[in-house]
């Protein structure tokens, strides 16, 4: 009886979810396909450059796109970091350091504890990225602090640091005509879905402060527009769309609430005919006496 309890209740503790099925990748594989997947984001990158004709073009009419929809300007969100040199220098080493460490520690503490969130999330910004990559080649847009209407400081070149030269003309390393859609929101976004998707915790929803944070960065620093950010969200959402996505691990019982079922003794059932033998003698009594 209690093998049969215990055997119960270890059955009822196994975690559910894919992590029990899921098997982790091969390590060499995965870094190989993460390299090749960074190297030709990078190369397709360069092939927007040239187009800075249409650049310009193309930030006019989001600019005035912004304004017909009433969008804050992003000027409002530079005035805050502008307050102090610390701040706007925080903000651009912010951006300059955090986007690309932060998603790879991401992942791969995803491939260590979570494998079969891993490969979900590794799928999805993949998807992201070649998606953001066709937008970068066929709709080049220079980011604010290019535009002259827009009345921005480029602060990152006036305080520093700086990713980017001085001059688009040599940058030989980064495509400056690529702002559409913001890779830096839409992969702090994927950062804290992934990780609210993955973990129990009851402060998992703390991890929306990362592409909240990304995104007053970006905008701040004059490195992107809003409807950057906003664009590179759509994108992600219809990614996630034909992605789908595992199932979040759930919460096991207490140790002590099992052990406590598995003590509680059950009381077992007395057959009939045992019953009836116990009434028997009663009878054989009556007969002595008589």
């Amino acid at each position: 009886m209690f093998a049969g309890i215990t055997t119960g209740t270890r059955r009822q503790t196994r975690p559910a979810g894919p992590e029990t099925t899921a098997s982790r990748p091969p390590l060499v594989r995965e870094l190989l396909l993460v390299t090749a997947l960074f190297l030709v984001y990078k190369f397709g990158r360069q092939l927007a450059n040239g187009h800075e004709a249409r650049a310009f073009d193309n930030a006019d009419r989001v600019w005035s796109w912004e304004r017909a929809l009433h969008l804050p300007g992003e000027g409002s969100v530079q005035h805050l970091l502008l307050h102090g040199d610390t701040l706007v220098k925080a903000a651009n080493t912010f951006y300059a350091t955090v986007h690309f460490p932060a998603t790879v520690a991401f992942l791969v503490y995803l491939y260590l504890r979570r494998p079969g969130h891993y490969l979900w999330s590794r799928r999805v910004l993949a998807g992201l990225t070649a998606a953001a990559l066709v937008l970068h080649i066929t709709v080049p847009l220079a980011p604010p602090r290019m535009l002259t209407t827009a009345g921005l400081v480029d602060t990152a070149q006036v305080y520093g640091p700086s990713v980017y030269a001085a001059t688009p003309d040599n940058d030989a390393m980064a495509n400056q005509f690529a702002a559409m859609p913001s890779l830096h929101f839409g992969w702090a976004l994927m950062v804290a879905i992934g990780l609210i998707m993955a973990t129990r915790s009851r402060w998992r929803w703390l991890w929306l402060l990362h592409p909240a944070l990304t995104l007053l960065v970006v905008v701040g620093t004059a490195n992107h527009y809003w409807l950057d950010a906003i664009v590179a969200t759509a994108l992600l959402g219809a990614v996630l769309y034909f992605v789908p996505a595992p199932k979040r691990p759930t919460r096991l019982p207490t140790a002590s609430k099992a052990g406590r079922q598995a003590s509680v003794p059950q009381q077992t059932p007395v057959p009939e005919p045992a019953l009836a033998s116990q009434q028997a003698p009663a009878p054989q009594l009556s007969e002595a006496v008589r």
